[in-house]
């Protein structure tokens, strides 16, 4: 009886040993024995979509770009004020600066090169080719990340006023935020979704004083580096969070009045160079034109007779 039971835990042993060099120490082995081949073959059938062998194109395009560490950083900084936070963002950028600096120059020669033009111009284009090429890029970076930072600034009062209502109905400043940017989703996108990093930055375990200067510095809009300011300083000294919200919000108010104010002052001195050049000839062509065709049909053959 011993020996049928040492034999019995002998074959378990040695089947769990082969079962487990089957399952962990070769796992594709035993993936492909339960997928029947049918995963592997699936990846290596499937076919790539073109813009998906275009943006592998542009990354490995950017991995030869030269890059100096102080331009890498403004790049980078920029582009994420532009909201373009992906692994290699970077390098995609490079990678396209690159591929539109080649490509636009080849074009241009390709279509001046059977012209007339003079080989002097020729060369111009050329050379104006490669440096839109190679700087458009970066000014579309720029204008995306102007534009981010418009509609940050535009959704901020409505923001403010939300966060003082809840820290008024007993919210923390935390949870505060983190209801801002739930209900700015749909109105807001660019604003909640600052404010749902500073929340993963503050759950990631980052003290509220940098996750809000980091607010500050990665929108670099100036508004919300005050009301930063202002939340930093409420942290620091204890005073009322949303005393000094509401106080903020008050003065944000005034500031948009005034700057309201000042564009409509403005208004006057903007209109008069359309005024004189778009509306002012059309009306002299109303009002001078049918005398002056008078003047050269009756007073100057008349003249002219005497």
């Amino acid at each position: 009886m011993p020996i049928v039971v040492i034999l019995i835990f002998c074959g378990i042993f040695v089947g769990a040993a082969f079962f487990g060099m089957k399952l962990y120490v070769r796992p594709n082995e035993a993936l492909d024995r339960v997928a029947g081949g049918a995963a592997d073959a699936g990846v290596e059938t499937l076919p790539q979509h073109p813009s998906l062998a275009f943006h592998e194109l542009i990354k490995k395009l950017g991995n030869f770009v030269p890059q100096s560490p102080k331009d890498v950083t403004v790049m980078q900084r920029r582009l994420i004020r532009a909201g373009i936070r992906g692994e290699n963002s970077l390098k995609i950028l490079y990678g396209a600066k690159a591929f539109f600096g080649i490509l636009l120059p080849v074009l241009t020669a390709i279509f001046v090169v059977g012209s007339s033009t003079d080989s002097s111009n020729k060369l111009i284009l050329i050379l104006s080719a490669t440096a839109t090429g190679f700087f458009g890029p970066n000014e579309y970076v720029r204008r995306k990340a102007v534009k981010r930072q418009k509609e940050i600034g535009r959704g901020l009062p409505n923001a403010l006023d939300l966060m003082v209502v809840c820290v008024e109905s007993g919210l923390g400043l935390d949870q505060a935020i983190l209801q801002v940017a739930k209900e700015l989703e749909a109105a807001h996108p660019e604003i909640s979704e600052e404010f749902g990093t500073v929340n993963l930055e503050l759950k990631a375990g980052k003290r509220r004083v940098e996750a809000l200067r980091n607010l500050g510095e990665r929108t670099g809009v100036e508004d919300l580096k005050k009301l930063v300011a202002v939340l930093i300083q409420a942290d620091r000294f204890g005073t009322g969070v949303a005393q000094s919200l509401r106080a903020h919000a008050d003065f944000m108010r005034v500031q948009y009045r005034q700057v309201a104010e000042e564009k409509a002052a403005k208004l006057g001195v903007k209109l008069i160079f359309p005024i004189f050049f778009c509306i002012l000839p059309s009306l002299f062509a109303v009002t001078v034109g049918p005398v002056a065709m008078k003047i050269i049909r009756e007073l100057i053959p008349m003249m002219s007779n005497i």
